[in-house]
C-alpha cells in the first residue's frame, strides 16, 4: 500500500466514524506531511512511496485505530 491509498481509507475510516481526517502535505521535513484522524495524528513520507508492514502498524498505532476495522 503507498501513502495515497492509506490515505483514502483513513478518510473512509472517518467519515464512517464522524471523525474529521486531514492531510496536511509539507507540514514536516522534505516530502513529508501530517496526517490527522480527530485528534490523533502521524507523519506521513511521500503518499507515492509505498508503507511498509511495520511503518504500517506503526501508523495506525499512532493514529489508536485498530488494523481489523482499517
Amino acid at each position: 500500500m503507498n501513502g495515497n491509498e492509506f490515505i483514502k481509507r483513513a478518510k473512509r475510516y472517518g467519515r464512517a466514524r464522524s471523525l474529521a481526517v486531514e492531510y496536511e502535505g509539507r507540514k514536516g521535513k522534505g516530502s513529508h506531511g501530517r496526517l490527522y484522524v480527530g485528534k490523533n495524528f502521524t507523519t506521513m513520507k511521500d503518499p507515492r512511496k509505498e508503507i511498509g508492514p511495520g511503518l504500517f502498524a506503526a501508523m495506525l498505532r499512532q493514529l489508536k485505530i485498530d488494523p481489523e476495522e482499517f
